[in-house]
């Protein structure tokens, strides 16, 4: 019974009444998760301007929400950015518009909050960062995951050497089919659709972190083709080395799966979606359900080699742990491109 109250009590804290400071209106009684919730428990955060296609759509959204300002029609986004009172902007149009309006951002001298994927392509990627970089801006693609203490506590049983070297991490993330309609924008090859651009972010996101370093090589890799556009996959999986920090030592092995549509048990019977990452080293293994949203629920399995399994959770930071480590932490590696 505590474990089903603790959960509901993490939502609420999370989504419904989050922490805020002193003297903070609340405007947020719907608002969206991604940023309007987090930004009213910071503040030293205003939010200040939105901008959308339809001008109606946007000013709807600022009064309902708290921002002084809206933009909107055909010259609604480079307005916004040209606002001189914008220092950061968050960026969650569809995938084939993160490019264009990033850059355009980050030429306007703004740092950037980025939805996964960065972009399209890897060049495209290779550019955003290096404008950012250039004009010593913050552009960071916008994984929460990294910033819970979840999973920086099975990074640090990790990297502690407790269970010796890394030998093997693997990441999914399936949702049951029917979640995700035919029609759903993930499912538009010419706005950046698919599964591996969506929710295949996150496992190679995860496995990049755990293993301290970028892919060196993709071994094989399988898609599911969407019935209605062969472009688009429905699920892929694929396998991974990481090149040895050390010589002699062997690259570190990874697969990742991901999947928009997880068929039902024998026809009719709906599948629980799948969360996991798991690191197999030289001395145990460890393994963490639910990666992507552990502030509802998660739990982190260690099973060290001739040693009783444990399993722990952490919905807190250590001591001496503090938000802005994790956040110059995920700044130098989200600008460090794979």
């Amino acid at each position: 019974m505590s474990s089903v109250f603790g959960v509901f009590k993490r939502v609420y804290g999370a989504f419904i009444s989050p922490p805020r400071p002193p003297n903070v209106e609340d405007n947020s009684a719907s608002s969206p998760l991604k940023i309007v919730l987090p930004a009213i428990s910071h503040p030293e955060v205003e939010l200040y301007a939105v901008a959308a296609r339809d001008i109606s759509r946007a000013e709807i959204f600022a009064k309902k929400h708290g921002f002084k300002k809206w933009y909107g029609g055909e010259g609604g986004y480079q307005e916004l950015l040209d606002d001189p009172a914008i220092d950061i902007v968050y960026n969650p149009l569809p995938n084939g518009l993160h490019y264009e309006w990033t850059m355009k951002a980050l030429a306007a001298g703004k740092h950037v909050l980025l939805e996964k994927p960065s972009g399209n392509t890897a060049e495209e990627t290779r550019r955003m960062f290096a404008l950012a970089d250039q004009k010593g801006l913050v552009l960071l693609e916008a994984f929460h995951y990294r910033f819970h203490p979840a999973i920086q506590r099975v990074r640090a049983i990790i990297d502690s050497g407790e269970l010796g070297a890394i030998k093997e991490v693997n990441a999914t993330l399936a949702i049951p089919k029917g979640l995700i309609g035919n029609d759903d924008i993930r499912m538009n090859y010419d706005l950046g659709g698919g599964a591996m651009m969506d929710c295949g972010c996150y496992p190679l996101s995860c496995v990049r972190y755990l293993a301290s370093r970028n892919p060196s090589a993709v071994i094989s890799a399988n898609a599911i083709r969407f019935s209605r556009d062969p472009r688009i996959d429905t699920g892929t999986t694929a396998n991974l080395t990481f090149a040895a920090l050390q010589p002699g030592e062997e690259p570190v092995r990874s697969t990742i799966k991901c999947d928009l549509s997880i068929p039902p048990r024998w026809g009719f019977i709906p599948r629980w979606p799948e969360i996991s990452v798991r690191a197999v080293c030289e001395r145990g293994s460890i393994e963490m359900f639910n990666f992507v949203m552990p502030v509802i629920y998660h739990s982190i399995t260690v099973r060290p080699d001739g040693g009783a399994p444990r399993t722990e959770k952490a919905y807190t930071f250590e001591s001496g742990i503090s938000w802005k480590l994790l956040w110059t932490r995920s700044k130098v590696e989200h600008h460090k491109p794979g």
